[in-house]
């Protein structure tokens, strides 16, 4: 078989057959099954008080890797993809790829996908790789995300380096995406974005999350409201697409206001970010922002709260963007539209949800995050317990409600496997 032929070529050159590849990467990459290609690992700044990484542990601290690393990862890509390409094409199948490629590739080659000569370990890595790759030349092989947190941060002619090789290596790439500190795009040069974009990046996610100071710094985030609008306008200039992250109920109790109107205004200054997403904030257990919310000192809204304080910033926004709610951790996926267009229209779906009355209201927001995280598996004994104590306080429309079911709703989002 023509998979056979290749993977022994692979084995002649060390080449391997499953590459390095880190966990994150955003939905819209998910829903359009990029090949993640992984040039860092980790985080750089890995200081924000919200994020549910392992903060500080030996062996989770951020690491480079080096320009032969990476094109070494790629190099194993490209025989994967070539072996699953040429597989198809001797089975007939005119490099269609389907079940039967995958078997085929999987039972011809048994001393690399056979339990009975491969560790476990090293065996599902392989699938893995293996499946991924699939996937992406099924999709039609368009499209990339380069991981961890911050691709970036690499020195700009490494990274162009790498962005080529990338590329020459896979004609058939329209769009090359990576995750983006918007510190580290502020002390790029736009000159340095300009060469990135040239090379082939084509779109940044940066997590703006809140465009007031005061909010930035109780965050550490690392980053002013002033470098976030410098950031945001030379990856405009550089002709890269922007998409600004925004974490509604960031500002709490006590800056919620002032959280919503300045991240209206940093928006606005940016003035024509491509997409704006949100990601409402949920506190996970073991993150910095939790035991400031156990000791007081940091105040949760309540959903209904994070949704005025949404309303509030989508009121003050004047800019061109695309605003769009395709988070699991969002209550209204229907907050969609292209702005300023849509506007009114974003804004009566958030006014329909506001105007149901207050058990209806409690029991969208019960049924909406237990089928979301459900679909994961099903939860344990004492997490049950509590949602259906908040059901049971729904149905009898009990004072407390409310309270109960945002204790549901917190137990949810802190069920152990749903917490990174």
């Amino acid at each position: 078989m023509a998979i056979d032929k290749i993977y022994k070529m692979n084995r002649e050159k060390k080449k391997g057959f499953s590459y390095d590849m880190g966990p994150a990467r955003p939905p819209s990459e998910g829903r359009d099954r990029s090949l993640l290609v992984r040039l860092t690992r980790r985080c750089p700044w890995n200081r924000c008080l919200f994020c549910a990484g392992k903060r500080g542990r030996i062996g989770m601290k951020f690491e480079y890797k080096s320009v032969s690393e990476i094109k070494n990862d790629i190099d194993i890509i490209k025989g994967i993809y070539d072996g699953i390409l040429g597989a198809s094409l001797n089975l007939g199948f005119d490099g269609e790829i389907n079940n039967d490629v995958l078997r085929a590739i999987i039972q011809g080659n048994p001393d690399i996908y056979g339990q009975s000569t491969v560790e476990i370990k090293d065996i599902d890595q392989r699938y893995q790789s293996l499946i991924h790759i699939a996937n992406w030349i099924d999709s039609g092989g368009k499209t990339v995300f380069l991981q961890d947190s911050d691709s970036i941060v690499m020195r700009t002619q490494e990274l162009i380096e790498v962005l080529q090789y990338l590329k020459s290596n896979f004609p058939t790439i329209e769009r090359i995406t990576s995750y983006a500190r918007a510190k580290t795009l502020y002390r790029k040069s736009l000159e340095e974005l300009k060469a990135i974009h040239n090379a082939g990046l084509s779109r940044v996610h940066v997590g703006l999350e809140s465009g007031s100071d005061e909010v930035l710094k109780f965050m550490e985030k690392g980053v002013t409201a002033e470098e976030l609008i410098i950031s945001g306008k030379n990856i405009i200039e550089a002709g890269i697409t922007l998409s600004e992250y925004v974490m509604p109920g960031l500002g709490g109790r006590k800056w919620s206001y002032v959280h919503a109107i300045e991240t209206a205004r940093v928006l606005n200054e940016i003035g024509k970010p491509d997409f704006i997403r949100l990601r409402t904030l949920k506190i996970r257990q073991g993150t910095p922002l939790f035991e400031k919310y156990e000791t007081g000192e940091f105040m949760l809204l309540t959903e209904d709260e994070m949704i005025d304080e949404m309303e509030l910033m989508i009121r003050n926004l004047d800019c061109t963007s695309y605003l769009v709610s395709d988070h699991i951790d969002n209550l209204l996926f229907e907050v969609e539209g292209q702005l300023p267009q849509d506007k009114d229209k974003i804004l009566d779906v958030i006014s329909r949800y506001k105007s149901m009355p207050p058990m209806d209201k409690l029991n969208y927001k019960l049924n909406k995050y237990t089928s979301a995280y459900g679909i994961y598996g099903s939860f344990d004994q004492q997490v049950d317990h509590i949602i259906q104590d908040a059901r049971l306080s729904i149905n009898n429309a009990s004072p407390d409600a409310e309270d109960k079911v945002e204790k549901a709703i917190m137990a949810i989002f802190n069920y152990p496997q749903f917490r990174t």
